[in-house]
């Protein structure tokens, strides 16, 4: 059998507001759509996401191409970095690769990439403990549970190739079945 985690697809990004509270855009909102074909088969009747609007948005257009009404556990949230909220693409490239390459640290108050893989991976294997179940969220902590289906260390190298990526893995052999595949748009 085999799960899914699928990372939110493109946003509006809004500077000024939250960023839990930014939606899909309209290229997101294609690729979400079109997630199904990836990110789920008949083995999985389970889509559970992100709190988060991007996330929620996500899987109900998931849910709404394979039949499935998802469900929220807001412990799949993105890293907290509420400490800086937006931060312009340079800045943010720069601080997220901070956050993967100093795991143990705090940067600029952002939540600790250690703590953030120990929520995920807690999170996903609490929910895939009664079976397979495609999991919507996003990408850092992705690429923290990725790390630690595959035994690899933390590293912005398994960081997802875009929005609206996804990967395959085994819950309860726990280990990764695939790397990061971005759904396309055709």
């Amino acid at each position: 059998m085999v799960s899914y985690f699928l990372s939110h697809a493109e946003v509006v990004v809004e500077p000024a507001e939250p960023i839990e509270s930014w939606g899909l855009s309209d290229v997101g909102r294609t690729r979400a759509g079109r997630a199904d074909a990836l990110a789920w088969d008949s083995g999985v009747d389970r889509i559970v996401s992100s709190t988060e609007r991007k996330a929620v948005e996500t899987a109900e257009l998931l849910g709404a191409a394979v039949g499935l009404v998802p469900t929220q556990d807001e412990l799949l949230g993105e890293i907290d970095r509420s400490a800086t909220g937006y931060l312009p693409p340079a800045e943010f490239e720069g601080v997220v690769d901070q956050f993967f390459a100093e795991p143990a640290r705090s940067v600029r108050g952002w939540e600790r990439a250690v703590d953030a893989q120990a929520r995920i991976v807690g999170a996903v294997r609490r929910l895939t403990a009664a079976g397979d179940a495609t999991i919507v969220s996003h990408g850092a902590v992705g690429a923290l549970l990725l790390a630690d289906l595959t035994g690899a260390p933390v590293s912005r190298a398994l960081d997802q190739p875009g929005m609206g990526s996804v990967f395959a893995f085994d819950a309860r052999a726990w280990r990764a079945t695939s790397t990061w595949q971005r759904v396309t748009l055709a």
